[in-house]
């Protein structure tokens, strides 16, 4: 029997199916289970979705998936901009790498504030689905356990602290995920040399359009068209965030200023002070398994990404579609979620998990680390490569990987509900 969800500031509260974390996982799969009808609870421990920085690429398999739930038109008026082709400026030349254009049915991808798709999805949710239940300001701060089997949440909130009790509880709480901690399940952690500052400068309507990235000697960053201003992605190696932020804010102007010589003006007037960097701890590692008797774990909370391809947020959207096919026939029939269940998710969603990670990986030991720290000069590209990704057909190979991955999601209908 479906549980109907109590309202917020109770001692305590059920429901069919918790989920903790109010990203794009947690909020897509809230937003699924509650369309076939399960009473579900999403907490989110913040009072809004407005933070800073925050992964912000929507790409083509994600677009696939609001078309699919019938949102795209809707969303198209959340305010983005469209990118369909990204490149490198090595020296003074615009390298092309990947090319969206031509590639089916999304053909390009959509750069949108994160807190902006949080809001349209919850949005979205409440006005359609009374079983959609977001409860802000409600942070999980541990599990609730009965013979074994974990059985709920215990919550802090304004009100005090409480438990939100469910058959099924999923972590969607990101990559410092608090009940990945509290689980005990085990995790590789694969490295990562680079860690990144994000930062932001105006942008002027005589500024080239691209979204590239920038290799300089020793220096890498990426620029993101968001229209009014830059956003920019300054990589540093790993752990050299206290030893910078001692030193003069104007070296780091100096440093961008040399990659994006226009910038320099808008640097002195508006990079004063180490605040305006955030900083990016950057993680590839991945649970051993993702579940234990009524806990399953997605998204970052199960395998943290690199920023490299602004994956993350997609893949994790992917793990939210495929967790809802495979829950809805067993959190409508009742009762206890078997393993089995929680274990054909993982499986399903492993392999593209390690492909990426995989790809991130190399990515970060031959390409970004080299530029790091051996490079007097802004490197060449060879002869060969570069002859090579002067055809489309070319470039549309790291497009289709990163825009649509590996075993593409699809939302399923409600009478077609798969089964791993």
């Amino acid at each position: 029997m479906i549980a109907t969800p109590k309202p917020a500031g109770t001692e305590a509260a059920s429901t069919r199916c918790c989920v903790v974390g109010g990203g794009p996982a947690g909020v897509m799969l809230g937003y699924l289970l509650a369309r076939a009808g399960i009473a579900v609870t999403v907490l989110e421990k913040h009072a809004d979705f407005l933070r800073d920085f925050r992964g912000d690429t929507v790409h083509p398999s994600t677009l696939q998936i609001l078309d699919e739930l019938g949102l795209s038109r809707e969303f198209e008026r959340v305010p983005q901009n469209r990118v369909d082709h990204l490149g490198v400026r090595i020296g003074g030349r615009i390298q092309p790498l990947v090319d969206f254009r031509g590639l089916k049915p999304f053909a390009y991808l959509a750069l949108v504030p994160q807190w902006d798709f949080l809001d349209f999805m919850t949005a979205q949710a409440k006005a359609r689905y009374p079983q959609f239940d977001l409860r802000m300001q409600h942070e999980a701060v541990g599990l609730v356990e009965d013979a074994g089997r974990v059985a709920g949440v215990r919550v802090r909130s304004p009100s005090g602290e409480s438990q939100v009790r469910a058959d099924l509880v999923v972590a969607c709480d990101g990559r410092h995920s608090t009940l990945r901690q509290a689980s005990g399940l085990q995790v590789t952690d694969f490295g990562c040399p680079i860690d990144v500052l994000w930062l932001r400068v105006s942008r002027r309507s005589a500024d080239a359009e691209d979204t590239l990235g920038v290799v300089g000697a020793n220096h890498l960053m990426v620029m993101l068209n968001r229209n009014d201003y830059w956003q920019i992605a300054y990589i540093v190696p790993k752990g050299s965030d206290r030893a910078l932020r001692v030193r003069p804010i104007a070296e780091l102007r100096a440093s961008i200023g040399a990659l994006a010589p226009f910038l320099q003006e808008r640097l002195a007037a508006e990079l004063t002070s180490w605040d305006q960097a955030k900083t990016l701890e950057v993680r590839v590692d991945r649970l051993e398994r993702w579940h234990r008797p009524g806990l399953l774990l997605i998204g970052d909370a199960a395998h943290a990404m690199s920023p490299v391809g602004g994956v993350g947020i997609n893949l994790a959207i992917q793990d939210a579609v495929a967790a809802a096919n495979a829950l809805v026939p067993d959190l409508r029939a009742g009762g206890a979620i078997g393993e089995d269940r929680l274990q054909a998710i993982q499986k399903r969603r492993l392999l593209p998990t390690k492909v990426v990670q995989a790809l991130q990986i190399q990515i970060h030991k031959r390409v970004i680390a080299r530029a790091l720290g051996s490079w007097d000069a802004a490197p060449e590209v060879p002869a060969l490569l570069r002859w090579l990704l002067g055809f489309r057909a070319v470039r549309h190979l790291p497009a289709r990987l990163v825009g649509y991955g590996i075993r593409r999601e699809h939302v399923a209908a409600a009478d077609r509900l798969v089964r791993f």
